[in-house]
């Protein structure tokens, strides 16, 4: 099977400047390329990545991009004119045409929109209508809840168009001889739409006695270009974490210095919050992986990897007081070791469930029934 990869205007593959969706498409070339596929993948270009090259079996083609503007007209500009010259890159005797683009699928031939898999992993903005009416093939939701909001937006006609694949864990896990400590771990944009703020007053409001023996570790960019909320936000973060234990790393790219992170941390906290558009977070199931144990909003974008209390904690992100609920959950963490650690071998399972050649099997087999 020939198979094309179109990644967005704004983030270089690999994923040297982040980026989840890079990241699992980076690799999923890769695991595909194993399988004895032809993968051609398409993405934005950097200056320490050539336009041209092969890498594990897979061709990268690379044309120019954006750094991602603060305004959301702009951005669909600029995703325009990427796309534009994005689709003009793929073969002529494609299979497979998987894109997480807006616009690139608007932009291709009639009889390529049927070969096109569309990936999901945002909530979706009333663009899904768009797609069914040009006569894609497949719309693959992240989550549950991402394939019910899909079919909010198409007629029932189309519902058959939905497929669910989650996310995988996008690196083999590896064997790492670091000590967990007492550290609770975010790693993400530093964005208010993540609830950064909220994790920080949660952790000052813990017992002082409990939150001195903790450390929290901030790791993720604050830059627009970044994706994150701006250098006003992250003023509001330091502000708030004068006074405690508060680390911010910065952002984190490669591989083993993230996988460090995880492996050392105790507690993995992603509060976000609603209207954040999340899908189906990956860093969550990495921390997993290596132990970590999540503790969560109660989105429904969690629901499929994370169980309260069996896994990870759940916490009510819409209450009244929320940084009450998320100060709770995180205490009976932080003060019962046994729970905790009955939680992190549970939650260590996800790499088994999720792993790469078990995604790759389900994404074939999707792709199986649009190459034509």
């Amino acid at each position: 099977m020939r198979i094309a990869i179109i990644q967005g205007a704004f983030l270089p593959v690999p994923a040297i400047q982040g980026g989840a969706v890079e990241k699992i498409w980076y690799q999923m070339g890769q695991e595909f390329a194993e399988l004895g596929h032809e993968v051609i993948h398409i993405s934005r270009s950097h200056p320490d990545l050539p336009d041209k090259e092969e890498r594990k079996g897979v061709s990268y083609l690379r044309v120019s991009g954006y750094d991602t503007p603060a305004s959301l007209l702009k951005l669909k500009y600029l995703d325009f004119l990427y796309s534009f010259r994005a689709v003009k890159l793929i073969p002529k005797n494609i299979d497979v045409i998987v894109t997480n683009t807006f616009w690139s699928p608007l932009l291709l031939s009639e009889n390529r929109r049927k070969k096109t898999y569309i990936d999901v992993q945002r909530v979706p903005k009333g663009q899904m209508k768009y797609y069914t009416n040009a006569g894609v093939g497949l719309l693959r939701g992240c989550s549950p809840a991402i394939c019910e909001a899909i079919k909010e937006e198409i007629s029932e006609g189309f519902h058959s168009k939905v497929s669910y694949i989650p996310n995988p864990i996008p690196f083999d896990i590896k064997a790492n001889p670091t000590r967990r400590e007492k550290v609770i771990l975010f790693v993400g944009r530093l964005h208010p739409e993540k609830g950064v703020h909220v994790l920080l007053n949660a952790f000052n409001a813990l017992d002082k006695d409990v939150r001195n023996e903790w450390k929290l570790q901030i790791v993720g960019p604050y830059e627009y270009k970044d994706g994150g909320g701006g250098q006003s936000y992250y003023d509001e973060l330091l502000t708030l974490a004068s006074n405690s234990p508060i680390e911010f790393a910065g952002p984190v790219y490669d591989e083993n210095q993230l996988i460090d992170h995880y492996a050392r941390a105790s507690i993995f906290c992603y509060p976000a919050q609603d209207g954040s558009g999340d899908a189906a977070p990956v860093a969550p199931r990495e921390a997993m992986a290596y132990g970590a144990v999540p503790v969560v909003s109660k989105l429904e974008c969690f629901n499929d990897f994370i169980a309260d209390g069996k896994n990870g904690l759940c916490y009510q992100h819409t209450a009244e007081d929320q940084v009450k609920e998320l100060t709770q959950a995180l205490s009976r963490l932080m003060t019962d070791e046994t729970y905790l650690q009955r939680l992190s071998k549970e939650a260590k399972r996800v790499s088994v469930t999720y792993s790469l050649a078990i995604i790759a099997k389900r994404l074939l087999h999707d792709f199986n029934k649009i190459a034509v």
